[in-house]
């Protein structure tokens, strides 16, 4: 009985997110999903970006976390529409559904955007397993977390299209072989794009947002 439940909601939720997906291109919007660890850089990745292109590429934000504005309040200094879904009042869920995705694309003025960032709740597990209505999960890992997090967690890594490997300028600090990771990650899909970045002082994210804009670019043709 309850395997038959859990494959009607996972049912349910799929359609929900197919639903999302016809929405968004309806409006001709592309929609990143970023997942990533509490403190991967998730939010610094966003203001950079926005900083770099917020008047080209059009965005609006979904920010999600289990509590707090803490991430949206950082955005709003860019003026994008930004939609705060907390998941504590609905029990603290480590992930964004699609039926939460929904209620917030209905608030965003999608006619007026061409991408949507869903910034999901901080975790490489739960976010991985769900398909919201997005165009790509990408992931954001700091290289303060480790050589072995793609083999660990490797479906998030399977899911996405893109990695950003956040905070190479802890580099010289940290006992990591960038090498190595960089074959992790291979490992367990070897057709992701990668992206080395250091949020905090720019490094690398004129490549990350030349990605964003030649997606969008593919997405209006």
């Amino acid at each position: 009985m309850e395997i038959k439940i859990v494959k009607k909601v996972l049912e349910a939720y799929e359609k929900l997110a197919d639903e999302n997906q016809q929405l968004l291109a309806g409006k001709g919007v592309y929609a990143f999903n970023l997942i990533g660890s509490p403190g991967s850089g998730k939010t610094l990745l966003l203001e950079r970006t926005f900083e770099a292109a917020a008047a080209e590429i059009k965005p609006g934000v979904i920010e999600g976390d289990i509590a707090t504005t803490a991430d949206a309040e950082r955005l709003q200094r860019f003026g994008v529409p930004i939609v705060q879904i907390n998941t504590g009042p609905f029990g603290g869920d480590c992930h964004l559904a699609p039926n939460l995705i929904r209620a917030a694309l209905e608030d965003l003025p999608l006619d007026e955007l061409s991408v949507v960032f869903v910034e999901n709740v901080g975790n490489l597990v739960c976010p991985a397993e769900f398909y919201v209505g997005e165009n790509e999960k990408v992931v954001v890992l700091s290289v303060a977390e480790g050589e072995d997090k793609p083999l660990k967690y490797p479906l998030a890594f399977r899911e996405a299209k893109a990695v950003i490997i956040n905070k190479v300028d802890l580099l010289p600090h940290l006992d990591l072989d960038l090498d190595v990771l960089k074959r992790n990650v291979a490992a367990v899909n070897a057709g992701l794009d990668v992206f080395e970045v250091s949020a905090k002082t720019g490094t690398g994210v004129a490549a990350w947002v030349d990605y964003v804009k030649g997606r969008l670019a593919a997405g209006r043709n």
